[in-house]
């Protein structure tokens, strides 16, 4: 389900009160579970008050519940109307049909065959979607294409289904997957401004089909999960849209290919971490949690580049510095005698080792 749930802070002292969950969920995606029970003729009434929203706030737009009411909410509307999709399709999904999904996918052994077994399940149990996962150089993605008119259910149709597979594969790997881009077929809501916190990364309106993409090496990670974890997870499936995983098992690996990319604009932790969609905060917490540094890794980098350009070129000291990402000869000079016990011009004069 689409719950909006941004990173909080920890208090700084044990003394502090809690922060209050944020509301950041809008109206739009309860006035379409509302949509729901009205298709069946049904009343939210008792859904509403499990949740704790007021029947007369539905209609206001302006107002947004937390991530925890929309759990509470959407599970209870799940059970009562018995439709998973929550009004989505033609045909109801009833209760376990993404637990019977998932459990179709535990058994994978990359998250990339996983989520190509989850997207043709979803087909046969509704046709009125076509999930497609696909692999073009360096990245992947999850398409959606619409196979029938949506009608008043489309954005929050698009949307959770993008969202649980997302999580889904979140949880398969125990990781997060930090998404490129996410791209929807509808002009921007008056409640844009939360998709970022659905979608963390750039996100844009008005494009052909509902896609998300991510980093290609996700897909070739092994699943983390066995049977007995998904057991647990169905026990409570829905927060899986909004757990925000602490660890990006690929976050070295895409940290050093910056560095080496985009060597220019990702001299300070501010500039790369905005390159990650993360803040500088969590950039370095995350390289701790995997045993790394922000320096280490860069002085991993600028060593490597150097040592090719002494090895493969004649350009002068200087200009190894500069496309290294020195500042000057004479700071180049010292970090390379630090990393090699040999000044760049004594290295250069070593036989070729290749």
């Amino acid at each position: 389900m689409p719950h909006a749930s941004p990173d909080r802070p920890a208090s700084a002292r044990r003394t502090s009160p809690p922060t209050p969950p944020q509301a950041a969920t809008p109206m739009a995606f309860v006035q379409a579970i509302v949509r729901a029970y009205a298709q069946r003729g049904l009343s939210p009434d008792q859904a509403l008050r499990t949740a704790q929203i007021a029947p007369e706030s539905v209609q206001d737009s302006r107002q947004r519940i937390t991530a925890l009411q929309m759990e509470l909410l959407s599970g209870a509307a799940m059970q009562e109307l018995d439709d998973e999709a929550l009004g989505w399709f033609e045909r109801r999904l009833p209760w376990g049909s993404y637990g019977m999904l998932a459990r179709a996918s535990i058994s994978a052994p990359t998250l990339g065959v996983a989520l190509k077994r989850w997207c043709r399940h979803h087909g046969l149990i509704a046709s009125d979607l076509l999930l497609h996962t696909s692999e073009q150089g360096s990245r992947a993605s999850i398409t959606l294409q619409e196979r029938r008119e949506l009608g008043a259910q489309r954005e929050f149709c698009l949307v959770s289904v993008l969202r649980n597979i997302h999580g889904l594969a979140c949880w398969l790997i125990d990781s997060r997957l930090p998404l490129l881009q996410a791209q929807f077929p509808f002009a921007a809501p008056p409640h844009a401004s939360v998709y970022p916190l659905l979608f963390p990364g750039p996100v844009q309106f008005e494009v052909e089909q509902a896609r998300i993409d991510f980093d290609a090496r996700y897909l070739h990670m092994p699943l983390r999960r066995d049977e007995a974890a998904l057991q647990q997870m169905l026990q409570r499936a829905l927060p899986l849209t909004v757990l925000q995983y602490r660890r990006d098992r690929l976050l070295v690996q895409r940290v050093r290919q910056l560095l080496v990319s985009q060597p220019q604009e990702t001299q300070s932790a501010e500039a790369l971490a905005h390159w990650l969609h993360i803040s500088p905060r969590t950039l370095h917490r995350q390289l701790k949690e995997e045993g790394a540094t922000l320096q280490a890794l860069k002085d991993e980098v600028r060593r490597d580049r150097a040592t090719e350009l002494l090895l493969r070129t004649h350009k002068p000291i200087k200009q190894v510095a500069e496309a290294a990402g020195f500042r000057n000869e004479k700071s180049f000079i010292r970090a390379f005698r630090d990393w090699t016990g040999h000044s760049p011009a004594e290295f250069r004069r070593q036989p070729d080792p290749a």
